[in-house]
């Protein structure tokens, strides 16, 4: 049985979760990450020495980055979600990539304060400028929808869709006031009424 190590309050966990329900693949989910079960302990290290979720135990195959193994699975499966034609799967690796490393670095402090409210983030100041820049973001997916019309790497679904509509999740989740973006609403209310999208865009995964 295919084994999901991670919290399903981690973004980076559902976006896994929801890849291998779209596929419709059986698996095993076991708690690690804090709160809940600290990774930083030998038994998981060994697993991954980031002490980071998710991690991918498929038989004697182990293997973690939630985006790779987004991928694996796609693969593994023959998944429409991962496209065989080399530049549809290009699209698709490249906003999977740019939801990782242009996206998600904006909204830490804005996040941390607004939905998490550590003490250590309360600098309005500070909160300001991340949610201007996580503004800026949105406003090039809003751009994108507007050119492809229906899903951010073309005309299918795939999973692209599943790490971006997490994120804008995250963005509605989000107590400020939100810039009008409507291509993004649609979008993000078409895709959560996908059956295998319910279980990770409600009130208690923001």
């Amino acid at each position: 049985m295919l084994r999901i190590l991670g919290r399903v309050t981690s973004i980076n966990v559902r976006k896994v979760l929801w890849t291998a329900d779209e596929i419709g693949l059986g698996y095993e989910r076991e708690d690690w990450g804090l709160p809940i079960r600290d990774p930083a302990v030998p038994e998981f290290l060994a697993l991954n020495p980031n002490a980071q979720v998710p991690v991918m135990i498929d038989e004697a195959f182990v293997l973690w980055e939630s985006n790779v193994i987004m991928r694996y699975l796609a693969e593994k499966e023959a998944s429409a979600l991962w496209p065989t034609v080399l530049q549809e799967r290009a699209l698709v690796d490249q906003w999977l990539t740019w939801q990782a490393t242009e996206l998600n670095p904006p909204w830490g402090y804005a996040v941390n304060a607004l939905i998490r409210k550590k003490p250590e983030y309360s600098d309005a100041e500070r909160t300001a400028e991340s949610i201007a820049k996580w503004s800026e973001k949105m406003n090039l997916v809003e751009a994108r929808l507007a050119q492809t019309g229906a899903y951010i790497a073309g005309e299918t679904f795939s999973l692209a869709d599943i790490a971006l509509v997490l994120s804008i999740h995250r963005w509605f989740s989000t107590p400020f006031m939100h810039p009008h973006l409507p291509r993004v609403r649609d979008y993000f209310d078409r895709v959560k009424e996908r059956k295998a999208a319910v279980p990770y865009l409600g009130e208690t995964t923001p």
